[in-house]
């Protein structure tokens, strides 16, 4: 701080002396301000990347529920095709032989009970009709015949095995013949 005298001999402060004194005194509380804001920048950011973290290990906690049985269920799936094979043989033999339906009641039992036991484990079988137009992303083509009508070219002919999903997931694609 200068001071000055001025004509009648007394001291008094120059207006630059305490024009900077007030910068001072403001330009640290600016920087107390400034400095405010960058921690609670820091700290929403912070917040909302343990947000983001929450909710994504949630996520994936969820599907990991989800899917964890996709060994066990793709184990089963040839069992499920066995007891699907099985059914259509008993049925074929009943119309054959005329014979009692205990067989076949017990067959679909058993079959039924595993079907929904693992639907409620959340495997869904992936619909797929004779007729329908192949789908490289939703169907595995195991071969092409000649298409016996024209409507049947590049279209699903025959299905050798279905597809299932485990939640979203495709655990088996459909495998498919389509027509040429």
């Amino acid at each position: 701080m200068s001071k000055k005298k001025d004509n009648n001999g007394e001291e008094e402060i120059k207006d630059k002396d305490i024009n900077q004194q007030e910068t001072q005194e403001l330009s640290v509380e600016e920087q107390l301000k400034k400095e405010l804001i960058q921690e609670k920048d820091k700290f929403l950011r912070l917040f909302a990347e343990f947000e983001n973290y929450k909710k994504r290990t949630s996520r994936e906690r969820i599907e990991l529920f989800k899917t964890a049985n996709e060994d066990l269920m793709t184990v089963l799936l040839p069992i499920l095709d066995d007891f699907e094979r099985a059914l259509n043989e008993i049925k074929k033999a009943r119309y054959e032989d005329d014979e009692d339906d205990e067989l076949l009641k017990g067959v679909e039992l058993i079959n039924s009970k595993l079907r929904n036991t693992l639907a409620q484990k959340g495997l869904s079988v992936i619909n797929v009709e004779v007729g329908d137009v192949f789908n490289v992303e939703l169907h595995e083509a195991i071969t092409q015949i000649p298409a016996p009508s024209e409507d049947l070219i590049g279209k699903i002919i025959d299905v050798l095995e279905q597809g299932y999903r485990l939640g979203e997931k495709v655990i088996r694609y459909p495998r498919v013949v389509i027509g040429q």
